[in-house]
């Protein structure tokens, strides 16, 4: 009767063994797939970041050239006014299509809202 309860708990536990290696694998390859979402969260990071970055250049020259012409123009007002008027407008125009660029690069830059519960 004694090697019966032996062998009988001897079964039982190798069983629990078994099934709590088959769970401790389950959580293992969940670990795995979180790990590969988040490197791929990170990776369209870097490529949303390197994307923005060229935008934000691009906008930031030309805004900076626009308002450059702007400035050149006001000079030249009192010297030139007609010159001086059509590097006015001009330079705005450019101004304002580099701050539009600009906003552009800031929306690369934007990530979806989180899910509640991420």
């Amino acid at each position: 009767m004694k090697y019966i309860f032996i062998l009988t708990a001897g079964i039982f536990f190798s069983i629990s063994n078994s099934s709590a290696q088959e769970f401790s694998k389950q959580e293992l390859d969940s670990i795995k797939r979180e790990i590969f979402t988040i490197k791929n969260d990170v990776k369209q990071m870097q490529f949303q970041l390197a994307e923005a970055k060229k935008t934000l250049k691009t906008g930031i020259f030309v805004a900076t050239l626009g308002y450059t012409v702007t400035i050149i123009g006001g000079q030249l007002l009192g010297t030139n006014p007609e010159l001086g008027e059509v590097l006015l407008y001009t330079g705005g125009a450019i101004g304002i299509g580099g701050t539009i660029v600009l906003v552009n690069g800031f929306n690369k830059i934007s990530l979806r809202k989180p899910k509640i519960g991420d």
